[in-house]
């Protein structure tokens, strides 16, 4: 350590460290001050300052509108000393109704549109608070809530809102912080209230107790819901999910048998320029056969009109095809990561949300009720006081004007507190004319009933309970399902399985060769070729797999890990060039290899088995995933890796192992599953498995050796019960052990 001029030191810190406590303490602003929103009021801190400053600027429902600037202005003068940019953005998101379920802000001006159009500059847009943003701040003089000093300690801004509106669940939020993240769709405000106050009645509710009133999320764009209850359940019994949202669409008859699809709501966050875009380009690319053209006849509402390429198109295949392809169905995700009251972030469950806003709710009452004994005590001290003041007028006048300190002799002759002897003195002489006994005493009586209530209800959790409940009900009436902005917007839905027929619709179906190299690279080439000498690879590739299919076909892979993964046709990469890497396609770890690539036929009946020997038979209809991220099949265990995956067709299985012995059993004896180990194929004392092929017994084995095919037609020697050690290989059986 060395002394330097100004007074400070220098550290030897290694590097590491240094920048892990200063990343350390970004990671936690960011999750404390800025992505993660807190579950008592739903907002962030930049929502939160935005209230607060509007409404010491006291921009009430009822008052007139300010410049947004000038919003933006004192928020981070204030509270908030961030970009103008950033806290203008929250600002207009929370006054667009196609953004935000219940607007807290009420704009005027232009501030942009479901197209995705930008809002005017700041200096043009006017805003004050709606009423939905003044329940979230009542209470906010009454020491409802703590309050900390500003980031200068000039002002004082409110740690959290009394929030009297359920806002975290009904309006959502969104944000990525360092290491977590936040997704919370918005709800309906009246179910939200519906299942609070029974969650007060019954507090052993389960989910599905509440998801008797809170159906699902209720966007502002409408749309129609099509997730199973059983996944909608499960998604808020454990705080992480997702919701399937699609569009609400309707067909209209133009005559002579046609029609056309009108869509006159689209999902929530998607814009509709972008998503007009996303289908002209699909009829331009023909890669939707059945839509003929599209336009956006919108206005105030949505209306977009699909036209199909014939009348004999069925509108709900077509339709299934565009959900398949465009925006017009997406997947919202549940991650109902928050800051509890504690400041801790965390995922929480929907009863976890309902009771956390309760019990905010409690604690605002409690201190609220506080807060008015607290002044109903004062007053009465001070009646008090005036009765005495009444009674002996006189002499209270008289010790007034003729002592030197009339404060101490007035405590001293009536007995009063400092508190009441300073109110007699401050009083002013035209209000004296106003001290009537009879007033007095009916307020005092009036004060004094109210205390002895207010003392019932701070020593009774019942009454809280039943006053809390008295509060969410009337602001269930208020946004109440036959109220504009209280009726639900989104519908629920079933969405319908896509079979065969919409597969074929979302592609015109046309042959390809499907070119894989040896280390991944994947190609579609038009027609069904047979590749030649002249094909090309990257320096260092080579061929390994080339398939026939069509447009409309899917491709099954097998990774050395087990895993099976899915790529349709229709999106692999044109012939031109080398193609591109299949891990680019799916999540195919950097350590695994491709075991198998075939074209996947429903129905079909897959072996397959990993190089320890073990391994079962699968329907070829449960190894096909839905996602990037494939499906586990074949699990493993130790050093092994997955190894033989071909179609399961005959009835005899032939297994060889790296010591060249080779058992042949029937295929019955190998189970059919849907995941796991399977069982033992072939024992080895040493090695393990080497190569596997499914036959048919009286067709006898064959194997091609160079250019010659040899076969073998009595397998008895061979033959034994699945697990036994097997035989020697027959005599031209080839050096690479393998079947083909």
């Amino acid at each position: 350590m060395s002394s330097v001029p100004d007074g400070g030191d220098i550290r030897d810190v290694l590097l590491t460290n240094a920048l892990g406590d200063r990343y350390l303490t970004y990671a936690l602003s960011t999750i404390m001050s800025r992505s993660l929103p807190d579950v008592r009021d739903g907002l962030k801190p930049v929502h939160r300052r935005l209230l607060y400053a509007m409404r010491q600027l006291r921009l009430d429902p009822g008052s007139g509108f300010k410049k947004s600037a000038r919003v933006v202005g004192d928020t981070i003068g204030k509270f908030h000393p961030h970009g103008e940019n950033a806290v203008y953005d929250a600002l207009v998101r929370l006054a667009q109704d196609f953004a935000v379920r219940y607007p807290l802000i009420d704009g005027q001006g232009n501030f942009g549109n479901i197209d995705g159009d930008n809002p005017a500059a700041q200096r043009y847009t006017e805003a004050r608070l709606t009423a939905v943003a003044a329940l979230l701040l009542d209470g906010l003089d009454e020491e409802a809530v703590d309050f900390r000093a500003t980031y200068d300690g000039e002002e004082k801004e409110p740690v959290v809102l009394p929030a009297g509106f359920p806002n975290l669940l009904a309006n959502g939020s969104s944000g990525i912080a360092v290491g977590m993240a936040t997704s919370i769709p918005p709800h309906n405000a009246y179910e939200l209230c519906q299942a609070a106050l029974h969650l007060i009645d019954h507090p052993a509710a389960t989910t599905a107790d509440l998801m008797r009133f809170v159906q699902g999320p209720d966007f502002p764009t409408g749309g129609i819901l099509v997730e199973s209850p059983a996944a909608i359940e499960e998604a808020y019994e454990t705080g992480r999910g997702g919701f399937r949202l699609r569009a609400r669409w309707t067909t209209e008859e133009t005559g002579r048998g046609q029609y056309r699809i009108i869509v006159t709501e689209i999902p929530y966050q998607v814009q509709k320029s972008k998503l007009i875009e996303r289908l002209a380009e699909l009829i331009e690319q023909k890669k939707a056969p059945l839509l003929e053209d599209v336009r956006d006849e919108s206005t105030d509402t949505v209306r977009i009109v699909l036209e199909p390429r014939a009348r004999t198109v069925p509108s709900g295949v077509l339709m299934e095809g565009l959900f398949k392809l465009t925006d017009l169905e997406v997947r919202f995700p549940l991650n109902l990561n928050v800051l509890d009251g504690g400041h801790t972030p965390r995922v929480m469950s929907l009863k976890d949300a309902l009771q956390a806003f309760l019990d905010h709710q409690v604690e605002v009452l409690v201190r609220r009720t506080q807060k008015r004994r607290g002044d109903i005590e004062r007053r009465l001290e001070l009646l008090a006081g005036f009765i005495i003041v009444y009674l002996n007028l006189d002499e209270v006048i008289r010790i007034i004007r003729e002592e030197e300190e009339p404060k101490p002799a007035l405590i001293a002759r009536f007995d009063l507190t400092d508190t009441q002897a300073e109110a007699i003195l401050n009083m002013r002489l035209r209000n004296l004319r106003k001290l009537e006994e009879m007033e007095l005493r009916r307020e005092q009586t009036a004060l004094l009933g109210e205390k002895e209530e207010i003392d019932r209800l701070l020593g009774d959790p019942r009454r809280q309970a039943r006053a809390v409940a008295k509060a969410i009900g009337g602001i269930a009436k208020t946004f109440g399902p036959e109220t504009r902005l209280g009726k639900r917007r989104t519908s629920l839905g079933e969405a319908p399985v896509a079979g065969a027929e919409v597969l074929e619709a979302l592609v015109e179906r046309e042959p390809i060769t499907v070119i894989c190299s040896a280390k991944g690279w994947v190609r579609a080439l038009k027609g069904h070729v047979t590749p030649g000498p002249d094909l090309k690879f990257k320096e260092g590739d080579g061929p390994r797999f080339a398939l026939h299919a069509q447009t409309t076909d899917k491709l099954v892979l097998l990774s050395t890990q087990g895993r099976f993964f899915t790529l349709p046709c229709d999106r692999l990469p044109g012939g031109r060039g080398m193609g591109e890497p299949i891990r680019l396609m799916v999540d195919l770890a950097n350590e695994a290899e491709i075991v198998a690539l075939m074209v996947h036929q429903p129905g079909r009946k897959l072996l397959v088995a990993a190089t320890d020997g073990k391994g079962f038979v699968v329907e070829e209809s449960d190894v096909v995933a839905q996602t990037r991220a494939g499906k586990q099949v074949l699990n493993l265990v130790g050093d092994a890796e997955a190894l033989v995956c071909i179609p399961a067709v005959g009835d005899t299985v032939a297994v060889i192992g790296e010591n060249r012995k080779m058992l042949v059993f029937p295929l019955e004896e190998v189970p059919v599953m849907t995941r796991g180990q399977g069982v033992r194929l072939q024992s080895y004392k040493d090695g393990g498995l080497s190569s596997a092929k499914v036959l048919n017994l009286a067709e006898g084995l064959r194997w091609q050796s160079g250019e010659r095919v040899r076969s073998e037609t009595d397998l008895r020697r061979w033959q034994g019960k699945r697990g036994s050690a097997g035989a020697m290989a027959p005599t031209g059986f080839p050096k690479s052990n393998r079947f083909q």
